[in-house]
C-alpha cells in the first residue's frame, strides 16, 4: 500500500510541473501534502489556493471540472451586487416576499435555496449568472440551472453544468478581492455573509486555529462536498481556497486537513515573496464527516 500511495505522489507531482518548479519550497511540500492525504483517502479530489497577496498558488486537480452545487451562491450574489453597483437594481428592491438584501443574506449564511431561486428570478435567470462571468473574464466555470432544477434533475456528479474547476473558483474569488468585480461596499456586504456562513463548521474552517478569521460558502450533494473561502493569515495576508470531492466517505475531513496544510504552508512563506507564480486571467490534496450544505 504504501508503494501506491507513493506511486500516486509521484505521478500527481509530474502532471502539475510547472507550479511545482517555480513555487516556494513551502508551497512545493504543502503540494506534496495534499497529494499524499488523497492518495490515503477514496473519492477525487480538487483543490486550489493562493495568496492575494503574491499571487502564489498551489493546487492539485486545479484544472478538473467538479459540481458547484451551492457555491455557486457566490456568484449569484457577486451578479447581483454587480447590478447594485451599476445603478440598475438595490438591496432594498422587493425579491419575493423580502428584500434582495434578505434573501441575499439568507441564501449565504444559511444556503437557503429558495432565496438562491428568488435571486436567479430577479436577474433573468441562471443565464445572466453567466454572462456575468464571461465579462469577468473567467474560464472553467459554469451556470446552467437554478436550484430547484439541479436538485430536480437525475444526478451526475461529472455532469459539466453548473460545474467550476477549482482554479475558476480560485480566480472569482480573486475578482472579488481585488475589488475588479465589484465596488467596496458591495464587496464588504458580501464578504460579510459570507463570514456569517453557519453551514461547513466541518470543513475549511474545522482545523484552523481559533479565532481565523474566514469568509466561506459550502456546496453539498449526495456523493459531492465543497467549501470555497477567503482565510486570513495571522500577518494580515488573505489566502483564497476552493476545495471539491466526489465519492468516498470521508470529503469534508480531507478538506478541513487540507485546508489547515495549505494556512500553515503559506503561512511560512514571507509576505515579500515574489508573485512569479500568479495566475493570469481565466486560467488555472481526516477527521470529520461530510454532511451539510
Amino acid at each position: 500500500m504504501r508503494t501506491k500511495n507513493w506511486l500516486f505522489l509521484l505521478t500527481a507531482l509530474v502532471a502539475q510541473p510547472a507550479l511545482a518548479q517555480s513555487a516556494a519550497p513551502q508551497l512545493q511540500l504543502v503540494e506534496q501534502r495534499l497529494a499524499a492525504t488523497v492518495s490515503e483517502n477514496p473519492g477525487e479530489y480538487g483543490i486550489a489556493a493562493m495568496d492575494l497577496t503574491t499571487g502564489q498558488t498551489v493546487s492539485f486537480n486545479g484544472d478538473r471540472a467538479f459540481p458547484m452545487a451551492s457555491t455557486v451562491k457566490v456568484a449569484v450574489a457577486a451578479t447581483y451586487l454587480s447590478e447594485v453597483d451599476a445603478g440598475r437594481r438595490s438591496l432594498t428592491d422587493t425579491v419575493g416576499t423580502m428584500t434582495a438584501e434578505q434573501q441575499m443574506n439568507l441564501m449565504l449564511t444559511r444556503s437557503d435555496n429558495h432565496a438562491t431561486d428568488m435571486l436567479f428570478a430577479a436577474l433573468g435567470g441562471p443565464a445572466t449568472v453567466d454572462a456575468w462571468l464571461h465579462t469577468q473574464g473567467l474560464g472553467g466555470i459554469r451556470v446552467d440551472r437554478n436550484i430547484a432544477r439541479l436538485l430536480a434533475d437525475r444526478r451526475d456528479l461529472k455532469d459539466p453544468r453548473d460545474s467550476s474547476t477549482p482554479k475558476a473558483m480560485l480566480q472569482l474569488l480573486r475578482q472579488i478581492d481585488s475589488g475588479n468585480a465589484l465596488k467596496p461596499q458591495s464587496r464588504l456586504v458580501l464578504l460579510d455573509m459570507m463570514r456569517r456562513c453557519v453551514t461547513g463548521r466541518n470543513r475549511i474552517k474545522a482545523l484552523l486555529p481559533a479565532g481565523t478569521p474566514v469568509e466561506h460558502k459550502t456546496g453539498t450533494l449526495s456523493g459531492f462536498t465543497g467549501d470555497v473561502a477567503f482565510v486570513t493569515l495571522p500577518d494580515g495576508r488573505r489566502v483564497a481556497m476552493a476545495m471539491f470531492g466526489r465519492g468516498g466517505d470521508n470529503r469534508a475531513g480531507l478538506i478541513a486537513t487540507a485546508a489547515r496544510a495549505i494556512y500553515d504552508g503559506f503561512n511560512t512563506v514571507p509576505a515579500t515573496a515574489t508573485a512569479s507564480t500568479a495566475p493570469q486571467q481565466g486560467g488555472y490534496g481526516a477527521m470529520f464527516g461530510s454532511q451539510g450544505r
